[in-house]
């Protein structure tokens, strides 16, 4: 290859890896863009409930919240009807330009209807009815080109019925009751379903009275109108129907008695045997028929609720409630969960007491821990919780988030939630037979009891291990900031994934903070940083006590704290099989101290892969100075030519 041709190629090279970084950086940027609108939408609502508790931004795609729906990963639905919302809306959602349908309907949301709101040229279904709205209806709304379904009655709106309206023939459009007067667009009388009825509105030419709810119509000709009264009144003796035979139905069987199944699964009576079934009513007593003050917290497939079994101990229990169980994957969570559970018996290891099972029901029932979790005990006495707009990386989906003013972990007990989690991580990778992953740990699952000893819980994720399979599973899954690095790019389980996620707990012990985390002082350019990448610096400066968190005054032990982050370093090891065993964690934790031979390696490691950085980062940037010259030569050429 000639010297030309070389350089010619070269420079094609550079352009391609121009063109496809730019895609990247382009996907990561809109996804970063949706979390911010969608964050924006959180931070001008109020939401009592906690509907809205996983709406993080320290998230990468928001795809995974609930209550929101996405395709290709591009959010196209957002669902809140009846979410106790209030505030007012955010014109920051008018960014997320591939939405097709907000519902927020039967709230008590305040203010305008942004005009931003016309920039959601994606939009087929809008719905603010039942909400406290004021103002005049924008006019951009009646610009949307997909609009088919417009809802924003029982509202306070005011003014005239926008004439852009006009432009929409499809649309089934409800403004009743609201304050509106005027004329109505004659084009908006012919369209398949419409309600103006409770406005100050007229129907113009048509000299239909609009007024006091009389314009109640459903647009069509008589015929149609004669059609839809018939079928109201079919369809009224038919509902009359029904209902008398449902309750003749009731009436027999109520007096039967209630019918469970059990959990599907060839081993359900062999591994279940220690393990009690409780009855439906049970359940009900013992949770005071599943009250929201009863809940303990949220995660990714149910509710955590209080209780109290019936009987004369009177037991307090977790209740952990599967919800939509006839989905595939809440019904795999709660085998999984039984499974592995029912096989680990540990006492760092969460017990399971019982289960119940019913045709629409998945119910799991665990111990009651007193102290709740780590994550929310480490930030027992930040007040920094008590802003509600600070990005809380410590909701617990067992125990919710700690009340404020509760007692600071001591360093000892710090030191001995480490221990007890990692021998129930031993206890997990090594000596359960088959061998189980957790695939989610971090300071969230690590439970604490009356003695604070910890309790590894939620299994919602584990994988048993067949040392047989070399398995690769279709979807990554665990907590940002807790997944190991090759699980992300491989999709391949193992144990080194837990013990890089405990690694990360380690640091959130010491520190108290959350596995991302902002700085604004102590830190050279300051802003969002992985707390992996300040223990390093903080370790090589000799600076170490500035990681220990604030709430224990610079109460620790110096050796202890350097013993517990070289630990936590060496589970982080960017190299799976640079990381030690579980047992060989419990060993150093026991032994108080760390190998000088294995941290020494891992020191040279360290150096190597920060040298590879920098070279490929010297490299990058010679690839874009190349690709800089070849653009600018390229552009002396089309400038040359004729024109």
């Amino acid at each position: 290859m000639t010297p030309r041709l070389l350089s010619e190629s070269m420079k094609l090279l550079a352009l391609v890896l121009l063109l496809m970084g730019s895609q990247q950086s382009s996907a990561a940027a809109a996804a970063e863009l949706q979390v911010y609108a969608l964050c924006e939408m959180k931070r001008n609502l109020n939401d009592n409930r906690g509907v809205l508790n996983d709406w993080k931004d320290n998230q990468m795609s928001p795809c995974y919240w609930d209550h929101v729906t996405c395709q290709d990963n591009k959010v196209t639905k957002i669902s809140l009807t009846s979410s106790g919302l209030s505030g007012i809306l955010s014109p920051s959602i008018a960014k997320l330009t591939t939405l097709q349908q907000l519902l927020l309907d039967n709230n008590s949301i305040t203010g305008v209807i942004p005009q931003e709101f016309g920039n959601l040229s994606s939009l087929m279904i809008l719905k603010l009815g039942r909400n406290n709205l004021s103002g005049s209806i924008p006019d951009a709304l009646g610009l949307l080109p997909e609009l088919e379904i417009l809802d924003l009655s029982q509202n306070n709106l005011s003014g005239n019925i926008p004439s852009s309206f006009s432009n929409l023939p499809s649309l089934n459009i409800n403004l009743a009751y609201n304050n509106l007067s005027g004329e109505i667009p004659q084009e908006l009388l012919q369209v398949a379903q419409y309600n103006y009825a409770g406005n100050h509105l007229n129907c113009g030419q048509n000299l239909f009275p609009c007024e006091g709810g009389s314009s109640t119509r459903t647009g069509g000709s008589m015929k149609s109108k004669l059609k839809v009264v018939l079928g109201s009144i079919g369809g009224a003796v038919t509902l009359f129907v029904a209902v008398a035979l449902f309750l003749l139905w009731w009436q027999k069987m109520r007096h039967r008695p209630e019918i469970y199944i059990d959990v599907s699964g060839q081993h359900d009576h062999r591994e279940l045997g220690q393990i009690k079934r409780f009855s439906w009513r049970d359940i009900q007593i013992a949770t005071n028929n599943f009250n929201e003050r009863n809940v303990l917290g949220k995660g990714g497939f149910g509710k955590v609720y209080k209780g109290v079994l019936p009987g004369p101990d009177s037991r307090k229990v977790a209740v952990k409630r599967l919800l939509e169980v006839e989905k595939p994957d809440v019904e795999m969570t709660f085998l999984r969960e039984v499974e592995s559970i029912s096989i680990a018996l540990h006492e760092n290891i969460l017990r399971l007491i019982g289960f119940c099972t019913t045709p629409t029901e998945r119910i799991l029932v665990y111990p009651f821990m007193e102290n709740l979790s780590v994550a929310s005990r480490l930030r027992g006495t930040s007040t920094g919780l008590a802003n509600k707009n600070v990005n809380c990386c410590w909701c617990c989906p067992w125990f919710g988030i700690i009340k404020l003013n509760e007692p600071v972990l001591d360093w000892p007990t710090r030191m001995r939630i480490a221990l007890g989690a990692a021998r129930g991580l031993e206890y997990l990778h090594e000596h359960c037979n088959p061998n189980i992953i957790h695939r989610d740990v971090k300071a969230a699952n690590i439970l604490l009891d009356r003695n604070f000893e910890a309790v590894v819980a939620d299994f919602g994720l584990a994988k048993m291990v067949d040392r047989g399979r070399n398995t690769v599973t279709t979807k990554v899954q665990g907590t940002i900031g807790h997944i190991a690095p090759e699980y992300i790019t491989t999709g391949r389980p193992s144990v080194k994934v837990d013990i890089f996620g405990y690694g990360v707990l380690l640091l959130e012990i010491v520190s108290g903070k959350c596995a991302t985390t902002s700085y604004s002082n102590s830190m050279e350019g300051a802003g969002k940083v992985m707390l992996i990448d300040q223990a390093k610096l903080l370790m090589e400066k000799g600076r170490l006590q500035e990681l220990v968190d604030r709430n224990l005054g610079g109460v620790c032990n110096p050796e202890e704290l350097e013993n517990i982050t070289k630990i936590a370093l060496l589970c982080t090891h960017t190299v799976p099989d640079q990381r030690p065993t579980m047992s060989e964690v419990v060993q150093m934790l026991e032994g108080e101290f760390v190998p000088a031979e294995r941290w020494e390696e891992w020191h040279l490691a360290e150096l190597n892969r920060r040298q590879q950085h920098e070279n490929e980062m010297r490299q990058q940037r010679k690839l874009f100075s190349f690709t800089e010259e070849s653009l600018n030569i390229q552009e002396a050429i089309e400038l040359s030519n004729g024109r």
